[in-house]
């Protein structure tokens, strides 16, 4: 990169901000689920233990929720298609599957789907936590990430999940057989007495029963879990680095590709799209309980209307002007659960739609720092013309800190690519405070 990022040919005009084309801009769909079997010690996420008294009805109310959610944040496409879906939870394939035929019958009259649409559902081990695979196939799920994190009988018990090793290599044998092309096998490292052989030996394992994307990631303590009240003993940094080193060596040897901090793809998949419209700051509706989304309102859409289209279209005026907003819903499924909108008029579903109660447009400041916090997390970059159609603010707003930290040897010297260097990368939090 040049010394002045100014001499960057990537926009004509010289104010700090320019207009946004929200048809250029990838558009997501994120579906929580909020329940699980049990709720694991080192879980931060929205997830709730099944009721002892839970219903069928239960997970029909929820649907019938979800769709109503889904309904009342159409006029958010913008025209645009749904590029992905990622189904998350909680565990997801708790979910019977015939909501999920519901679900995705309703979903298909709300929005537009791409032809190549990538749907992704999060799934347990456990052979009574799932339906036959082949099933959600039939639904049009086409990526399944399964939730393994150790193959060490041990280790599972530490992190209190409910299924065996055994288990856990019938689950992702059984997914590939049924026609899954695309299988992520979740696995964790830094494990409470863990070794670098049964770091690696989890890799091999995942490898061996046919994963074919991994996401491997050190275990973190996080606030309000049972191992942030009661901390377990994890490795010495000197081991979890040892561990880290080796099994980054092991997955490159086994032919799979680093495109993220803990994604891999293996040499017949590819990167996750939805994840990575995450992380290259695309656009994303959100439904279900606690589910946290980002869109961005144009000044005008692909119709020539103005944002007060959209925004006359959707709940409570929230969408005052252009910009980016973030929004999030009710954490609590039974905030979240709302009445049959079957027999409502549309002023009542209007009333009872599932709330955003964390609707807040993005300021300039925090879209500089939000945008590298998902962009640089990438090995690979992103084009330094992203930065201006994702956020609306010209390069020069954040000059001075790139120039330094190009000259610091903490991002690559290109004028077309905003790119970590393998230093950069060990020191990624460094890059991110200079754009605080």
């Amino acid at each position: 990169m040049p010394n002045d990022l100014n001499t960057l040919s990537l926009t004509e005009t010289t104010t700090d901000t320019i207009a946004v084309d929200v048809t250029d801009i990838p558009l997501s769909l994120y579906i929580h689920i909020p329940w699980c079997v049990k709720k694991c010690p080192y879980c931060d996420f929205n997830s709730h233990e099944l009721p002892i008294d839970s219903e069928l009805s239960m997970y029909e109310k929820y649907v019938d929720a979800l769709l109503l959610d889904a309904a009342m944040q159409r006029p958010l496409t913008q025209n645009r298609k749904i590029g992905s879906i990622f189904i998350g939870g909680g565990t997801p394939s708790l979910l019977p599957i015939s909501q999920y035929q519901r679900l995705f019958t309703g979903l298909r009259t709300c929005f537009e789907f791409s032809e190549d649409i990538e749907v992704t559902m999060e799934a347990n081990p456990g052979t009574l936590e799932h339906a036959p695979f082949a099933q959600y196939l039939k639904v049009g799920i086409n990526r399944l990430s399964i939730g393994v994190q150790s193959f060490a009988a041990d280790k599972l018990k530490v992190l209190g999940r409910i299924h065996d090793p055994v288990q856990a290599l019938s689950a992702i044998r059984a997914a590939k057989a049924a026609g899954f092309a695309r299988v992520n096998v979740d696995l964790m490292h830094g494990l409470p007495q863990q070794t670098m052989n049964e770091a690696l030996e989890d890799i091999q394992m995942a490898h061996d029963a046919g994963a074919t994307h991994i996401s491997w990631y050190q275990l973190t303590i996080e606030p309000n879990t049972v191992f942030y009240r009661s901390q377990p003993i994890l490795p010495d940094e000197d081991n979890l680095a040892d561990i880290e080193q080796a099994g980054q060596a092991l997955l490159q040897q086994l032919g799979y590709s680093n495109y993220e901090v803990s994604a891999w793809a293996g040499a017949s998949d590819k990167p996750c799209r939805h994840n990575i419209n995450y992380w290259q700051f695309g656009d994303y509706l959100a439904i279900g309980a606690g589910a946290h989304g980002k869109v961005t309102i144009g000044c005008n859409d692909s119709n020539g209307g103005h944002s007060s289209d959209v925004k006359d279209k959707m709940e409570d005026d929230l969408l005052v002007a252009s910009g980016i907003y973030r929004f999030s819903k009710s954490r609590l499924p039974k905030d979240y659960v709302v009445m049959n909108p079957d027999v409502m008029e549309m002023s009542e579903i209007r009333q009872i739609t599932p709330k955003m109660v964390g609707w807040q447009a993005i300021d300039q400041d925090e879209l500089v720092s939000e945008f590298m916090l998902n962009a640089l997390r990438l090995h690979g970059g992103v084009a330094w013309s992203m930065f201006e159609k994702r956020t609306g603010l010209t390069l020069d707003s954040i000059a001075e800190q790139v120039n330094s930290l190009v000259k610091q040897g903490l991002l690559v010297d290109s004028d077309t690519q905003l790119q970590p260097t393998i230093l950069g990368q060990r020191y990624l939090n460094q890059i991110l405070r200079a754009f605080l």
